[in-house]
């Protein structure tokens, strides 16, 4: 063979050799594809309690502290804390390590401003800084928080699952006002927001951060090792569920977090499928009044829909297999340690003539109630016009206004008149481990203006999530967590419309799913 020859034959195999090398780089690289259960349009997670927005928040921003398996508060940015012996002092120091998406070290700064933005908007948060005297940085790794009284509430604050969840930002994203949205989307967390592919309506991208420090312990819950096992998480948005779970089935998605109800059966039996519990303690549905505009100014309209609403039509309207839902009047989750049906014998029965007879003694003129119907979640759909037959039949006028749920999230908080762009009421789901006690149940804080939209204002359901917060004794605690369920039927703040449970579907060869209130998308391999 000529010398020509064999360089020719050097370069045509240098050149296969490199086209083969480029081909196993781009196959190494895993691409893990989710089906998310809502479009990501608003991704301001202390801005908006929306749990697409509070998982996205997962995906990029890390916490302080986070909630086990077992519902226990462990440490997460934390490396160690100490506490005075008179309860009032308290002193964190983080660990070591840890590094914005920008290569900026995180620093005290960055989480006195957090805490500072995430407590004007979150119900647990503005409760525990009622007993916040000073929360200062000491140095850039050390910063202590100064109590006027001791409270349990501390941990179980800093370690809140969900929305609001305290996330940690840069000092400069974290000083915008807490009520405008921040602009610019840089956490620590353990994925790093591709904001340049993001799509809303089509996609929402991710990828690994290479710098972030994971915990040495194990995952568990919404704590330990936050372990990146995928090199990009693709979030597909497919409103449509027969769509999703098409897509599922061929293999062109690995996971759908919400599957139609009528589609299950399909999945299940689907060979390349699995379904998967991420969160046994399930999710309550409710219906939230606007309490600062007629008639719901009125308790008495609002005690109305206890006798109206039966849980069963709602739960069925929306899963129709029992083995998806439960029927549970407690105000809190049932199996749990605060729930109780005290006050509830007659509630929630739809007895019509009882709920026409207090329209009547509360003088209602007819006005309309302006609902707002989201129509691209699967697991709200429904529900709105369950609520309207069951209104209209309890002596209610509706007028049920359809909407996607990105502008039910946007308008539910205007203050506008009902009838000039504002609302009467909608309805939406709590996951269990937010509803847990008087503090967490967001829809509980009565504090006018600074409560969640609907803004209830009640000094006496104040007081009584005050007292709880202070008390230590499971058993006294108990015994306030029935007196505010009595009190929240006297002035309704929301109606509970029972448990519901779904698994999420995935391709069998999606490993390491993390049970958790949350579905969190570390730790995940696909084989």
């Amino acid at each position: 063979m000529s010398i020509s020859a064999m360089l020719k034959r050097g370069a045509l195999g240098a050149m296969v050799a490199g086209a083969m090398l480029a081909s196993a780089s781009a196959q190494a690289q895993s691409v893990l594809r989710f089906v998310p259960h809502s479009d990501l349009k608003i991704v301001d997670p202390i801005w908006t309690t929306a749990y697409i927005t509070r998982n996205h928040g997962y995906m990029i921003y890390d916490t302080l502290f986070a909630m086990d398996a077992k519902g226990q508060i462990q440490p997460q940015m934390v490396d160690k804390w100490t506490v005075s012996p008179d309860n009032l002092t308290w002193t964190f120091v983080l660990r070591d390590g840890l590094v914005f998406h920008d290569d900026r070290p995180v620093t005290s700064e960055d989480v006195v401003a957090s805490l500072r933005r995430w407590s004007a908007r979150d119900s647990l948060g503005q409760k525990l800084f009622t007993f916040v005297k000073d929360l200062t940085a000491v140095d850039a790794k050390t910063f202590r928080m100064t109590l006027n009284a001791p409270t349990g509430l501390v941990l179980l604050a800093l370690g809140k699952p969900s929305s609001n969840v305290p996330f940690i930002m840069p000092k400069r994203v974290a000083d915008t006002p807490p009520g405008e949205q921040i602009k610019e989307y840089i956490g620590s967390g353990p994925f790093v927001f591709q904001t340049a592919e993001w799509k809303p309506g089509d996609r929402a991208v991710y990828t690994k951060f290479a710098k972030y420090r994971p915990r040495s312990e194990p995952p568990s819950g919404m704590a330990g090792g936050k372990v990146v096992k995928v090199d990009r998480v693709e979030w597909r948005i497919m409103p449509d569920g027969q769509t999703a779970v098409n897509a599922l089935r061929a293999g062109e998605v690995d996971m759908v977090e919400d599957t139609a109800s009528d589609l299950l059966p399909v999945v299940s039996k689907d060979p390349n499928v699995k379904m998967f519990d991420q969160n046994p303690l399930g999710n309550q549905y409710v219906f939230r009044f606007n309490t600062t505009v007629k008639p719901f100014d009125n308790p008495k309209v609002r005690q109305a829909l206890f006798y109206a609403f039966n849980q069963e039509d709602f739960l069925k309207g929306v899963h129709g297999d029992p083995k998806y839902y439960k029927v549970c009047k407690a105000l809190f989750i049932c199996g749990t340690p605060f729930a109780t049906e005290v006050g509830m014998g007659d509630k929630l029965e739809s007895n019509f003539k009882k709920s026409r007879e207090l329209l009547q003694e509360a003088g209602y003129d007819g006005t309309p109630i302006v609902l707002m119907h989201s129509t691209d979640l699967q697991v709200l759909t429904n529900l709105a016009p369950v609520a309207k037959s069951l209104m209209e039949r309890g002596g209610f006028k509706v007028d049920m206004q359809s909407m996607d749920w990105q502008s039910v999230v946007a308008r539910r908080v205007k203050r506008d008149p009902p009838n000039a762009g504002g609302w009467h009421a909608f309805l939406t789901s709590w996951v269990a481990a937010d509803v847990l006690n008087p503090v967490g149940t967001g829809f509980l804080n009565s504090s006018c203006d600074k409560a969640m939209f609907g803004w209830p204002c009640d000094e006496r359901m104040e007081k009584l999530r005050d007292d709880f917060a202070r008390e230590t004794d499971p058993a006294k605690q108990k015994a306030i967590a029935e007196q505010v369920q009595l009190r929240y039927l006297e002035s309704p703040t929301h109606v509970h419309l029972g448990q519901w449970y779904k698994p999420i579907a995935m391709r069998k060869n999606i490993e390491g799913m993390i049970v958790a209130p949350v579905v969190a998308l570390w730790n995940i391999e696909k084989k």
